[in-house]
């Protein structure tokens, strides 16, 4: 098989990278052994938050003070299963040292709003060009509930990053709050509401229609995996699948969690891990009590959208590798979460789901031409911003296969910078 580019995964990323791939002319071949879009993937199971503020890490200064009672909290955002703590205990160091000073917060944040702005406005375009203007809700804006004022002040060094970079960030006391969120438990009393962003009303079914939209324009799915590269002088001459090789003299690596051993095939090394996320879903129409718009819960450190097909929360950090079997007790915290939160909402026969974010310490992805390989760009490690971010991805990505000035400075998303 002969193609122009192979973009090795059908996620959210590879999806909008075939997209712009195949709207400049190019002969585009997804590689997946999956359905794009399917609950195996972490594209059909995320917030569906176009969270174009969501700029800084989620390591903060301090927080490494909060682990310990974390991993304590039965009900707590974060567990890492001991087994595996030593393999992981490097990223982790590193991940924690990410965000250890507000200097590097706001580094971090700089270099991402560069790659966030715009976004809901960018996935609109997409979504409409193909057929599925329905599914991107681009002005719904975002909110965070706090149960007091004072919580809020507690978490205040990243509402002022964000205002510092030109986020408008709408403070809403308790009275608004209930006329605005009326099913929403009133332990909460006060938000903060980001206009800017918006949300997807349906992530799984988003990412299938890219993928279609992408083979009318002549791109063509082949489920498999892939396994390496042959080189040919060092320019790559073929993706290497398990149903046999595609001939290329491009590649776009976006296989998510699974991207840093293609990664070091093509000569980087990228200390890459899933954070593994969990989600509950209740299935149902709009009269469903639920959010009016999706917030995140402060200090269940949850996110409660309200999709096309039901109310999901969405949240958790699972540090175990990508191959251990689910711990299904997280995804029953989700489901006390979206209670205490949404206490009118029955979440008795809610579905559960788990999927991997793909996470690099530095909370920022890798968006780069590979060194060892000249053809090959890196495109993953997206962690939280993943969905926000691919739309812009995707056009970075066809920017550097075709040889384009990419439209942002790309140093701060390099492979090198591990």
């Amino acid at each position: 098989m002969k193609a122009d580019v192979t973009v090795i995964g059908a996620g959210i990323i590879g999806v909008q990278s075939a997209v712009q791939l195949a709207e400049r002319g190019l002969k585009v071949v997804v590689v997946d052994p999956g359905p794009a879009g399917g609950q195996q993937a972490a594209s059909f199971g995320n917030a569906a938050w176009l969270s174009s503020h969501s700029v800084t890490p989620p390591a903060t200064p301090g927080v490494w003070k909060q682990v310990p009672k974390w991993l304590r909290d039965p009900l707590g955002p974060l567990a890492v299963r001991p087994a595996y703590l030593p393999k992981v205990l490097p990223w982790l160091l590193r991940y924690l040292a990410a965000g250890s000073t507000e200097a590097k917060l706001r580094r971090t944040a700089a270099e991402l709003r560069t790659l966030l702005i715009d976004a809901p406005r960018l996935h609109a375009d997409v979504a409409a060009r193909a057929g599925v203007p329905d599914l991107i809700d681009a002005n719904s804006g975002l909110m965070q509930a706090y149960r007091t004022r004072a919580a809020y002040e507690a978490d205040a060094m990243g509402w002022r990053i964000r205002r510092d970079l030109g986020i408008e960030c709408q403070e809403i006391e308790a009275e608004e709050l209930a006329r605005r969120q009326p099913d929403l438990s009133r332990d909460y009393g006060f938000a903060v509401f980001t206009p800017e962003a918006g949300q997807c009303r349906d992530p799984g079914a988003y990412c299938a229609a890219l993928l279609d939209y992408a083979v009318t324009l002549g791109a063509r799915h082949i489920a498999a995996r892939a396994t390496g590269f042959r080189a040919e002088g060092g320019k790559l001459a073929a993706v290497v699948t398990t149903q046999g090789e595609i001939e290329c003299t491009a590649a776009v690596i976006a296989s998510g969690a699974r991207s840093a051993d293609l990664a070091r095939l093509a000569g980087d090394k990228v200390p890459l891990e899933s954070e593994r996320g969990y989600h509950v879903t209740v299935e149902g129409g709009s009269n469903l009590p639920g959010p009016t718009t999706s917030v995140m819960i402060a200090d269940r450190k949850v996110v409660i959208t309200r999709l096309a097909t039901g109310v999901r929360c969405a949240g958790q950090v699972e540090i175990a590798g990508v191959d251990a079997e689910p711990d299904w007790r997280r995804a029953e915290i989700m489901r006390t979460h979206l209670a205490g939160a949404f206490p009118g909402l029955d979440v008795t026969d809610a579905q559960v789901w788990m999927g991997h974010r793909p996470s690099t310490p530095d909370g920022k992805p890798v968006i780069a031409k590979a060194r060892g390989v000249k053809g090959v760009v890196h495109c993953f490690g997206h962690g939280h911003v993943g969905l926000v971010g691919s739309a812009r991805s995707g056009r970075l990505v066809a920017q550097l296969v075709t040889g384009e000035a990419p439209e942002i400075d790309l140093t701060p998303f390099a492979a090198t910078r591990f």
